[in-house]
């Protein structure tokens, strides 16, 4: 059956689920094809075919003037790379005039999908709208998705009579009428009697559809007109509608599992370490280690910064560790020099390594005799700003006191520079073993801050973190095949970890990148998300400590978006507003300038980062897992009140996994109460043992996390059990707002 042939058929059956066409008459959405803003978007009128993309279709923006608006230019750029619109997109409507911003709903504005594009799997589906905005002053509304749309699927936007113009009357379809073909001699006649209407004549100068002379135009034309023939008459009238076409999310990671999954790594190398020109195996008993200390390199003359690491901190479970080790291994590097993976097709298109990678991997092995096909693996996940030594070293010592092994390494741009390396003490002697550093001076400054090099260079910078988490995601993925391989860490010949019983956590930055490696990898049998969020560009809005960063993006623009002056009290004195509802709160009317223009840079930033984003991914991990992998058991932990990691996001992981009845909640609010010592902010409340009031709330959701994995996730406790500060599962429904302790 020609391809063409099934869209139109899709198209025409979604369309019989809607109404027919309003009659003319007031306000009508505009319509201009030649401007992504005068007329709804997305919309595949701003794509071009290609063959080598799962959605056959690429983004093709028209592209600004270059020379004003530089960045602007740059970034849809990057945009264009992609196989099509966000799945959690920003969707706008302008109009010819005010409507009412009341009126719109769910009801009266919403999508259909026409089916995933490569098996037209979730065709007829309707979803609803969220977080809306009516702009008086250019007349648009702004709105997004009430749920996370699926991948490379095409969806219908629809627009009825349900809305209302400022006067209460239904909108006209003039000129969408012509676009879709209505021959309505009602709407003929309504058209005739308005020519006189100036202020619609523009949209009705797009008789043509704006199509004549582009091919691709043309058919997006027909299939809108081919759908309207269809449509049954029912309660409301549509008065409008937008095709398009979502990006694929998943395609680069799956095929780079794939690669990996078939190729037969080289052994871990533990011969590392270097004491008196000796090569000897970096592997230390805990008991005879007198210090570590972490030399990470901080400047490129080079400098390093010593840090002494908190041996302390593995006895939280006084004797569990029986030794640490430290290994090398390769992994290939899919990211340029400039920190950014290239573009392919998605459908025939394969990721291509641009360099390879020499990894540290760090090994905490539990007392007491090894089982006899290895010791059951947690992969844990660091966060943002700090590195493999730091949080799992607080986790290990639990873990291990359930026959665990914590195994780490260091994220994109994390851990200091190349050349940092660990001096261990033992017995006497210094061993010194290189620390695994992945950070880069990559402003050229001469410094090497906590996480440069995690984020894309210009002129790619949408795409921040986006590749950065992506490899890290890969680095795993490597790992995995060397423990699948064979890990022999002590050199007796015998396999040291478990390739049955492999279980990932991570915190912050490393629940982040958490859902993503484990919807990707098979082999992961369970997995806990300790207070994750996204996308990072909503992060980076509504938390106080990341939004001045986001302010310093908007400043740098050109032209600048900032829209309010500096406030003097802030850590960086940058502020801005862009007037954006969190969920389920009623339309909201902006009266702030600037501020719709701060959401459409915010809207592609987390367009462009979508595949490196955790709630692209949630889905996969157990309600729609990728093909051939098997739906995994999880927990995700999270807190009321978490600063650096705000609620709405955390909620909007849990909400697009379906995960509410998986998710423990630290009630920090209560905890606060009770114990003012315990901290405003909750983000690190499984981590802090160092904090006397924090450490018995970490050890219980760390002992969550152990008996999960002890079971291999058949088991979920409650960490306070009948107790007030863990709710397991989540009690009421996902909060939505902030929540943060005044």
């Amino acid at each position: 059956m020609p391809l063409s042939f099934t869209r139109r058929a899709l198209a025409a059956a979604a369309f019989a689920l809607v109404a027919p066409l309003a009659l003319a008459g007031g306000v009508s959405v505009r319509f201009d094809a030649g401007d992504p803003a005068g007329s709804p978007f997305p919309s595949n009128r701003y794509t071009v075919f290609d063959g080598s993309q799962n959605t056959l279709r690429r983004v093709a923006l028209p592209q600004p003037d270059c020379v004003q608006r530089p960045n602007d230019c740059a970034d849809v750029a990057v945009l264009n790379t992609l196989d099509g619109f966000s799945t959690q997109p920003r969707i706008t409507v302008p109009f010819t005039g005010d409507i009412d911003p009341a009126s719109v709903s769910s009801d009266t504005v919403y999508l259909v999908s026409l089916g995933d594009t490569l098996s037209g799997r979730g065709y007829g589906t309707r979803v609803g709208i969220n977080q809306i905005v009516w702009d008086p002053a250019s007349k648009t509304l702004a709105f997004q998705s009430d749920a996370l749309l699926e991948q490379h699927t095409r969806y219908l936007l629809v627009v009825t009579d349900g809305v209302r113009d400022a006067q209460g009357r239904p909108l006209k379809a003039r000129g969408w009428g012509r676009l879709f073909g209505d021959r309505d001699d009602r709407d003929d006649r309504d058209a005739d009697a308005d020519r006189g209407d100036r202020g619609d004549r523009g949209d009705r100068g797009d008789r043509s559809d704006g199509q004549r002379g582009d091919p691709q135009a043309a058919d997006d034309g027909q299939e809108l007109r081919a759908a309207v023939q269809a449509l049954r008459h029912g309660r409301r009238h549509v008065v409008a509608a937008s095709l398009f076409s979502t990006q694929s999310i998943s395609a680069d990671l799956v095929k780079i599992e794939h690669r990996i999954r078939a190729s037969t790594p080289a052994p871990v190398d533990f011969l590392i370490g270097s004491s008196g020109g000796s090569a000897v195996r970096a592997l230390f008993p805990l008991a005879a280690v007198q210090g570590m200390v972490f030399n990470r390199e901080t400047g490129t003359a080079p400098s390093f910064t010593p840090s002494p690491l908190p041996l302390a901190a593995l006895g939280v479970v006084p004797g569990a560790i029986a030794s640490v080790a430290y290994g090398r291994f390769a992994s290939n590097d899919y990211e340029t020099a400039a920190k950014f993976i290239p573009a392919t097709g998605t459908l025939t298109g394969q990721p291509q390594p641009q360099g390879v990678n020499s990894l540290i991997v760090q090994i905490f092995l539990p007392a007491g005799p090894r089982p006899a096909g290895g010791w059951p693996v947690a992969l844990f996940g660091h966060g943002f700003t700090d590195s493999m030594y730091g949080a799992p070293w607080t986790v290990a010592s639990v873990l291990a006191s359930a026959g665990i092994a914590t195994v780490s390494l260091n994220v994109v741009g994390h851990g200091g520079g190349p050349l940092g390396t660990l001096a261990v003490q033992e017995g006497g002697a210094t061993i010194t073993v290189p620390a695994g550093g992945r950070g880069i001076d990559q402003d050229g400054n001469g410094r090497i801050d906590s996480t440069e090099g995690v984020n894309a260079a210009a002129p790619q910078t949408l795409l921040a973190s986006r590749d950065g988490l992506r490899q890290t995601v890969a680095d795993y993925l490597q790992l995995v095949r060397q423990i699948q391989a064979g890990i022999d860490v002590d050199g007796d010949g015998s396999v040291d970890l478990d390739a049955s019983r492999i279980y990932y956590a991570g915190q912050s930055f490393g629940g982040i990148y958490g859902p993503t490696l484990t919807a990707v990898e098979p082999a992961i049998k369970a997995a806990v998300f300790n207070v994750p969020g996204g996308s990072v560009t909503e992060i980076a809005r509504l938390s106080p400590i990341f939004r001045p960063l986001t302010g310093l993006a908007l400043l740098q623009r050109q032209p600048s978006l900032l829209n309010l002056a500096p406030t003097p009290t802030l850590p960086i004195p940058i502020n801005f507003n862009e007037n954006e509802p969190l969920r389920d709160q009623p339309p909201l009317v902006n009266t702030v300038p600037g501020a719709m223009a701060i959401q459409a840079y915010l809207d592609r930033a987390q367009w462009a980062t979508q595949a490196g984003n955790p709630v692209a991914y949630a889905p996969f991990v157990r309600r729609e897992p990728l093909g051939g992998n098997p739906p995994r058991p999880v927990i995700v932990q999270f807190a009321k009140g978490d600063i650096t990691v705000p609620n709405p996001t955390a909620s909007a992981v849990i909400r697009a996994g379906a995960l509410a009845d998986r998710a423990t909640y630290f009630r920090n609010d209560l905890a606060y109460a009770a114990n003012n010592a315990v901290g405003r902010n909750p983000h690190t409340f499984l981590t802090n043992i160092a904090n006397p009031a924090q450490v018995g709330y970490a050890i219980l959701a760390q002992r969550q996390i152990a008996t999960f994995f002890a079971t291999g996730g058949a088991v979920t406790v409650d960490p306070d059990g009948a107790g007030p500060f863990f709710e397991t599962p989540i009690a009421g429904p996902l909060p939505e707002t902030l929540n943060f302790i005044p």
